[in-house]
């Protein structure tokens, strides 16, 4: 007869969201366009398919029409509809939130905290808003592969683990002004840490900041530098990375976009805030 397998060795039953926990709304900064529509929907994927069940949403902070709802319209939508839900259960108001709100920012930018609370706040839902998503050590794995994808470094497939690099400085380029670049100085440490190469974090929207960042690092010896952006991608505006490659004189990595440490990190503050322990697992890429 076949052996029973013992509980110690048996595989843990696989996580679903509880019935009735608040949706995730995905909060996209920047102007909507197909492209981070595309990104959303795709950072929301992950996040589903780590949490079968999710009840994943996305809402523009810069929208406003059918095809980009605004955070705003997105969260009253939800909190119409938990209020339907307990009118047909005959359920009087509960206590949780009808959604929980996720920026897909790496770092700060209080700007754009501000006018996510904001529109929480307009739209009557009680939502509540996580942290955003960095500093992590997963984005600075999710750097460093930007960073190999375009040649400016060198990583082990299996450990992305430096064998050796291109480029012997690095300018972490982030938004949201000082807040932000000393987050993202964090994120830097562990991404020099990896590359074994110095690592300094400088704000695109601070006039002659990049290139201040990149002088520096040019004084300290580094000859050969990288402009890496700790950013997802939405956030910005286009053609804004070129323009601070050039000012750098260095050539740049794509921006994070929907890596799937993004995805996961996304699950992992809207699981925090719900009570959700999520199983641990490989990362996603």
């Amino acid at each position: 007869m076949p052996r029973r397998q013992s509980g110690r060795h048996r595989k843990p039953e696989p996580i679903a969201a509880p019935e009735g926990a608040p949706a995730l709304v995905l909060a996209v900064p920047g102007a909507p366009t197909s492209a981070s529509r595309s990104l959303a929907e795709e950072v929301s994927s992950i996040a589903r398919s780590e949490l079968p069940g999710l009840d994943a949403r996305i809402g523009y902070v810069d929208g406003g029409d059918d095809e980009f709802p605004s955070l705003e319209a997105v969260l009253a939508h939800a909190a119409a509809e938990q209020k339907a839900r307990e009118a047909a259960l005959g359920q009087g108001e509960q206590p949780g939130p009808a959604a929980v709100v996720v920026p897909l920012l790496a770092g700060p930018d209080s700007a754009l905290l501000r006018r996510i609370r904001q529109a929480i706040m307009n739209s009557g839902s009680g939502a509540e808003l996580t942290e955003v998503l960095g500093p992590h050590p997963l984005l600075a794995e999710a750097l460093h592969v930007r960073l190999s994808e375009a040649g400016l470094a060198r990583a082990d497939r299996a450990r992305l683990f430096t064998v050796a690099t291109a480029a012997d400085g690095i300018v972490l380029a982030t938004v949201g002004g000082e807040e932000a670049v000393q987050a993202a100085g964090i994120t830097g440490m562990l991404l020099s840490a990896r590359l074994a190469v110095p690592v300094l974090a400088a704000a695109l929207d601070e006039e002659g900041a990049i290139s201040r960042t990149a002088e520096q690092l040019r004084a300290s010896g580094s000859q050969q530098l990288a402009l890496a952006p700790y950013l997802i991608g939405p956030e910005i505006a286009d053609g804004l990375l070129g323009a601070a490659a050039a000012e750098a004189g260095c050539a740049s990595a794509e921006a994070l976009g929907a890596y799937g440490a993004v995805g996961r990190l996304v699950l992992s503050n809207y699981a925090a805030k719900v009570g959700i322990t999520l199983q641990q697992g490989a990362p996603v890429r």
